[in-house]
C-alpha cells in the first residue's frame, strides 16, 4: 500500500511538473525549434521565413470593421508599417471603401473565408466553397487575395489542397499571443517582443473589442520593434526577403 501511495505520489508530481511545463510554454512562447517541428508535421502552411534580416510580418485576422480598422491603418502608418489583413467576406460587404484604403495604403489582403468560425469543422467540400466565395467577394472589393488562412488555425492535407487548387498559400505564424483569449494588451505586447525574431509571423486580431485590444497592442510594439531595427511587412514582403543566413 506504501508503495502504491509513493508511486500514486510521483506520478502526480510529475504530471504536475509536465503541466507547469507546458503553461509556461504556452505564456512565455514556443521556442522556434518547436515552430518549426510543427511545420514539418504538418506541412503546406507558412509559419516563418528562414532569414537573418530584421523584418517580422505582421497578420490582423477578422476584419474588417469599420471602428476599429481605420484605427490600426492610422497606427501603422505612423509607424511606416505594413500589415497583412486576413478579411472575412461576410464582414467586407459594407466596407468594401474600406477594404479599398487598405490596399491603397500599401497593405494587403488575405482570405480568411467567410464567417468567424473553425474551419476544420467544414469538411473539404464546405471549406472549399468557403474559400472561393470569400475570393470572390474580396476581388469584387478590389483586393484580390494570394494568402488563406483557415478560421481557428487548424488545417489538413485536404483544405491545404484546395488552397493550392484555387491559387493560395497558406499561412499561420509564429507568434500568437492568445489575444482572442488573454484579453490583456500588455501581456500581448511583451509576448510579441519577447518571441519576435528575423523571419517571423506576428498574430493578432482586429474587429470590436479585440481590434480595439489590438490598436493598443501596436501602439506598444510598432515604435519598440522600429528601435530595434525592424521593419514590419506584408507577408508578401517577408517571403520576398533574401536568406541571408551564414552561419
Amino acid at each position: 500500500m506504501r508503495r502504491a501511495t509513493r508511486l500514486g505520489l510521483a506520478i502526480g508530481a510529475f504530471v504536475g511538473l509536465a503541466l507547469a511545463v507546458a503553461a509556461a510554454v504556452l505564456l512565455a512562447g514556443p521556442p522556434p525549434a518547436l515552430v518549426d517541428a510543427v511545420a514539418r508535421r504538418f506541412p503546406g502552411c507558412l509559419y516563418r521565413v528562414e532569414t537573418d534580416a530584421p523584418v517580422v510580418a505582421l497578420t490582423l485576422d477578422d476584419g474588417p470593421d469599420a471602428r476599429t480598422t481605420p484605427r490600426l491603418l492610422a497606427l501603422l502608418a505612423a509607424h511606416h508599417a505594413r500589415a497583412t489583413f486576413f478579411l472575412i467576406s461576410e464582414r467586407v460587404r459594407g466596407n468594401e471603401g474600406l477594404v479599398a484604403t487598405l490596399v491603397r495604403a500599401g497593405h494587403e489582403a488575405g482570405n480568411h473565408l467567410t464567417r468567424d468560425e473553425p474551419s476544420i469543422r467544414l469538411g473539404p467540400a464546405r471549406f472549399e466553397a468557403a474559400l472561393a466565395g470569400a475570393d470572390r467577394v474580396l476581388a469584387n472589393a478590389g483586393a484580390p487575395a494570394r494568402w488563406a488562412r483557415p478560421g481557428g488555425g487548424w488545417y489538413t492535407a485536404a483544405m491545404v489542397g484546395a488552397m493550392r487548387r484555387h491559387g493560395y498559400r497558406c499561412a499561420l505564424g509564429s507568434v500568437y499571443p492568445y489575444d482572442p483569449a488573454i484579453p490583456w494588451p500588455r501581456y500581448a505586447a511583451w509576448f510579441i517582443l519577447r518571441n519576435v525574431r528575423p523571419g517571423a509571423i506576428v498574430v493578432l486580431h482586429d474587429g470590436g473589442t479585440r481590434g480595439a485590444r489590438t490598436a493598443a497592442v501596436l501602439a506598444r510594439v510598432l515604435p519598440e520593434l522600429g528601435r530595434r531595427g525592424y521593419r514590419v511587412v506584408t507577408l508578401s514582403e517577408l517571403t520576398r526577403t533574401p536568406v541571408t543566413r551564414t552561419r
